[in-house]
């Protein structure tokens, strides 16, 4: 038994969740984030199979308890290796595994994993009927409406309901399909249309499963016009760029939480990058995710060059961002 064993992480909930973003959802900003925030679903980065069953896997899995409720993203197709680092997601207290049947990297695609994988649903079904096998926490696929040509509903529907009957009953969907040639993995999140109409009608003829929107999702209004339709929103780039987002939403469905101002929110993640710089944690990979803090606030552009500049700062950086916080907080009070 590990240590993120001993403590039952809360009752999972899916309204609403933050996507798993390569190079920005790490540990360091998944803390962060649940400072703010404390009902979102966190989701790690995409760790694919081979580098769980080949590398330094505890830690490629380590984590803090605060982040709960925490799943892992997955990426592979080999249906032993997905079981086993299901088995190894589970025994570290992860809240569910998610299989990445989206991304459309060439990189990934060579690996045979993520959107690849939507032409191959039988395959996708056996993964996910052996990991769901292994263990007890649910196993979750996030998928694209389709791939190339094969973007019609049909494809989808039947792509979804194949993976169902494997015993997956979640399915976070980004509402774009993806070019696996031609379009870079930054402007597949962007040049394919948006096609909520697809994931609405999914979750009309498959009520029984619980539909996850993805993409585009970037403001409140948009969140109440598609939760009458589907069952939760997962927020991505906007997540990261204005993290304080997330509190708003927060805040209009639960109104009795609680923001905590950006300099309190300051103030506790100072004292977890010293915890992290005792690890040898470099500082720039901590501070690298804060300019964000200040999104759309007086000052922001200097507080961003501040902190950035700190985060350089391998011998002073901590004293710095400490400075920082002392000027913030007079300048609130």
């Amino acid at each position: 038994m590990t240590e993120h064993q001993l403590t039952p992480p809360p009752l999972l909930e899916r309204r609403f969740a933050v996507a798993p973003m390569l190079n920005y959802t790490d540990r360091h900003f998944r803390y962060l984030v649940r400072l703010i925030t404390q009902r979102f679903l966190l989701y790690t980065e995409m760790i694919t199979t081979s580098a769980l069953k080949h590398g330094k896997y505890q830690q490629l899995l380590a984590y803090d308890p605060l982040e709960h409720p925490l799943a892992l993203q997955l990426g592979g197709s080999g249906v032993e290796d997905l079981r086993d680092c299901a088995r190894l997601a589970a025994d570290h207290g992860f809240d569910e595994i998610n299989l990445n049947v989206g991304c459309p990297s060439d990189r990934v695609q060579a690996g045979k994993m993520g959107a690849c994988l939507m032409l191959e649903p039988e395959l996708v079904a056996d993964c996910v009927a052996s990991m769901q096998a292994a263990v007890k926490i649910p196993v979750t696929v996030k998928c694209r409406i389709g791939v190339d040509q094969h973007d019609s509903y049909l494809h989808l529907y039947n792509f979804i309901s194949k993976v169902a009957e494997a015993g997956s009953k979640v399915f976070i969907i980004h509402a774009r399909k993806a070019w696996l040639h031609g379009l870079s993995p930054k402007e597949n999140r962007t040049i394919p249309p948006l096609r909520y109409d697809l994931v609405k009608q999914l979750k009309q003829d498959l009520p029984q499963l619980n539909i996850i929107l993805n993409g585009g999702i970037n403001n409140l209004a948009l969140i109440k016009e598609q939760l009458l339709t589907v069952d939760g929103v997962m927020i991505g780039r906007e997540a990261y760029k204005n993290p304080y987002f997330l509190a708003a939403v927060e805040r209009h469905y639960y109104p009795s939480t609680s923001i905590p101002a950006p300099a309190v929110v300051l103030g506790k993640y100072l004292a977890y990058i010293a915890q992290q710089l005792a690890n040898k944690v470099p500082l720039r990979v901590m501070t690298q995710h804060l300019p964000g803090l200040w999104h759309g606030q007086p000052g922001a552009t200097a507080l961003r060059c501040a902190v950035l500049a700190a985060g350089q700062n391998s011998g002073g950086g901590l004293s710095a961002l400490k400075q920082i916080l002392t000027t913030i907080s007079y300048a609130s009070s």
